[in-house]
């Protein structure tokens, strides 16, 4: 009994070892979004805002079924975590903005999960089905201006996205009080809106979600070559009107 037992955990062992990290990420990410799409969204005032095109519409630079489980998974969780954590306080009547400017004051769930509903829901926003290319008008004046050059600017923001420690965000900002663009990196869910130390503030423009949740199914741990494809779905129209809303304040 005691050979067959080792026998047979020795196989279950082997096969263990034998299936690859992405099909594990897969298979957790299935049952990630059953159980996500099966719970209820927690009753407060913040909203899951649908995706503005179909989960496949930015492949192959990003495939679908990261999106789903990006969108109707992780970025439900934070909203229905968030409405949780300010039911029955205070903070239940603050708006999205005012949480974050008071992130500094806030416990961790509601500074964690605000900082990814925003961040995510901007995020959305700055992604196009056929997007990528250059930008045009004042941003890509500004951005020649500030940085030297595009290539010099997608350089220095690919360093930014590739460098961040661990999960967190690469941020384009632009800084009111230096009247120009900047480049940062925010850990976990934390952004250039929040009034915590350490986070360059501004306003953002462009956003790049390097949590591995945003690129595992199709890049595993290749950041660099996620950072890479991205560039063929900026949404350059929806950053340039950021950019113009951010500079009149």
């Amino acid at each position: 009994m005691l050979k067959r037992e080792f026998l047979k955990n020795g196989f279950l062992a082997m096969a263990g070892a034998l299936v690859s990290p992405a099909l594990l990420a897969r298979v957790h990410d299935e049952q990630l979004l059953r159980e996500a799409r099966a719970t209820p969204l927690a009753d407060g005032p913040f909203t899951l805002p649908p995706l503005p095109y179909a989960f496949n519409a930015l492949e192959p630079h990003i495939d679908a079924r990261t999106m789903e489980v990006h969108h109707d998974a992780h970025h439900k969780t934070y909203v229905s975590k968030l409405n949780e954590a300010v039911a029955g306080k205070p903070e239940e009547k603050l708006s999205l903005a005012q949480l974050l400017a008071s992130a500094s004051k806030q416990p961790d769930a509601i500074r964690n999960n605000a900082g990814g509903h925003w961040n995510h829901s901007f995020f959305w926003q700055l992604l196009a089905p056929k997007g990528g290319g250059q930008p045009t008008g004042e941003l890509a004046a500004a951005i020649t201006k500030d940085f030297g050059s595009f290539d010099k600017f997608t350089e220095e923001f690919t360093k930014a996205a590739t460098g961040r420690f661990g999960s967190g965000w690469a941020w384009l900002i632009h800084d009111p009080k230096a009247g120009k663009l900047a480049i940062t990196s925010t850990p976990n869910q934390d952004n250039p809106l929040m009034d915590l130390p350490g986070v360059q503030r501004g306003i953002p423009v462009l956003a790049l979600d390097v949590w591995e949740h945003a690129y595992y199914l199709k890049y595993q741990n290749k950041r660099a070559d996620y950072v890479k494809a991205y560039w063929n779905v900026v949404n350059w129209s929806e950053a340039g009107k950021r950019y113009e809303a951010a500079r009149k304040g």
